[in-house]
């Protein structure tokens, strides 16, 4: 569990200046934001790169079950996820959805986190899932308290109804290939 935490300590603690205006600019001004978004970058993908060394390490070596998640829970969970990829979608193809949910990759975070942590009562997953809830509910509390000026960056050229036709046809399609057989093959775990 060593790499996981570590790795969990590292992503969110780089995460973590995005929220702190006053040292992100700080470190801007000394590194150059080339230099910042570089050492960002580096730092969140190492952090990363050891989640998910930790993860499957904990995985492999069976991290002690904190509860036993009943099989309704996982049916849940999968209805919890059916928006996952459409918020995750919108996030980047600007539309009405965006325009609604705000950040909806916070959204897509926390309902991702809160659908794995009703389906998974192992430590590692209460850890990895569970960090990830807290984040992005600390992120969304962030963002609320930024002046309107400070929250993100150029204004995106708005696509309408394309847009939340491309983020809900794509999302779908990525749920659905997520559920056939992109889950097993990517984490060995099959939701069904």
């Amino acid at each position: 569990m060593f790499y996981l935490i570590a790795g969990l300590v590292l992503f969110f603690g780089c995460h973590g200046v995005t929220m702190k205006r006053d040292l992100r600019t700080r470190l801007i001004t000394r590194l150059g934001e080339g230099g910042y978004k570089g050492l960002y970058s580096l730092v969140s993908a190492a952090g990363l790169a050891l989640i998910i060394f930790g993860y499957g390490q904990a995985r492999f070596e069976g991290a002690p079950l904190v509860y036993e998640a009943p099989t309704w829970l996982r049916h849940m969970a999968l209805l919890l996820l059916l928006p996952v990829f459409v918020f995750l979608i919108a996030a980047y193809v600007p539309g009405r959805i965006k325009t609604a949910v705000k950040h909806p990759m916070l959204v897509a975070v926390k309902l991702w986190s809160l659908a794995h942590l009703l389906a998974n009562g192992d430590l590692a997953s209460v850890l990895l899932f569970g960090s990830f809830l807290a984040y992005a509910v600390i992120d969304r509390i962030s963002l609320k308290r930024r002046p309107a000026s400070d929250t993100g960056g150029a204004p995106a050229i708005q696509l309408g109804a394309a847009g939340d036709i491309i983020a809900l046809v794509g999302g779908l399609a990525l749920y659905g290939l997520f559920v056939w057989k992109l889950h097993l093959w990517l984490f060995g775990v099959s939701p069904m």
